[in-house]
């Protein structure tokens, strides 16, 4: 998977189409059906940043990360298996009663289904990708915030790339790869206090006093300037 944090308009389709697809459907042996409530295979996480007013929302979508060392299928081997596309799949019948699972995963991916007494995860809508579509997720995103398919495809993308959780990439080797995930940014107004009025067209640099990297802006309009996914120093 690909996500690109800046395409997305946090419209939540992806969301929504995870549980069109899973809830009160049986997709055995990839998954049992997915409850009404309490569980987001896929989800849109709202963060707002700044402060009135200049702020910034941005939308990130949360699921499995598929990992190449998936700390699930570490916990329970003889239950999750990863496919040879990628796609790492929590048996349903070779899992029941193992809600360990759940704390096994960083992030947050895997719930327990009470009444089934397993744990349940995003697939990749596996048996979708076997049918030859694309998960519903990504066939919805009406942005292009979302895409899947073969690594070669995506590499120039993959080497830009950043993990959700970038402590624990390393060690998990996420299969899911973010772009512009949110960063800080810096914005302000330019004024000429004298004839008070904005001032259009200023140019605003920011400097990095460790490493003398300078930052280059200029003021619209209305006198605002804009420095966008500035890493923290």
């Amino acid at each position: 998977f690909i996500i690109d944090v800046a395409k997305c308009s946090g419209c939540r389709n992806c969301q929504i189409a995870c549980k069109d697809e899973h809830v009160d459907n049986d997709w055995s042996p990839w998954a049992k059906p997915q409850p009404d409530t309490g569980q987001f295979w896929c989800r849109v996480d709202e963060k707002v940043r700044g402060q009135v007013p200049k702020v910034k929302i941005s939308y990130t979508v949360h699921m499995c990360q598929h990992c190449e060392d998936a700390p699930c299928m570490a916990a329970a081997p003889d239950a999750v298996y990863r496919r040879d596309d990628g796609l790492v799949i929590v048996d349903p019948e070779k899992a029941k009663g193992k809600r360990e699972l759940v704390e096994a995963c960083p992030y947050g991916a895997i719930f327990w289904n009470e009444e089934l007494a397993i744990p349940q995860k995003c697939t990749g809508c596996a048996h979708l990708v076997d049918a030859g579509e694309v998960p519903h997720c990504v066939d919805v995103c009406p942005h292009g915030a979302l895409r899947f398919g073969d690594e070669e495809d995506f590499a120039a993308e993959i080497a830009a790339a950043e993990a959700l959780v970038p402590e624990r990439a390393e060690a998990d080797r996420p299969r899911v790869h973010y772009l512009n995930l949110p960063k800080r940014f810096l914005a302000g107004v330019v004024v000429d206090l004298e004839a008070d009025e904005v001032v259009a067209g200023a140019k605003v640099t920011a400097e990095n006093l460790d490493t003398g990297e300078v930052l280059a802006a200029e003021s619209d309009g209305f006198g605002d300037f804009w420095f966008h996914q500035v890493p923290a120093a």
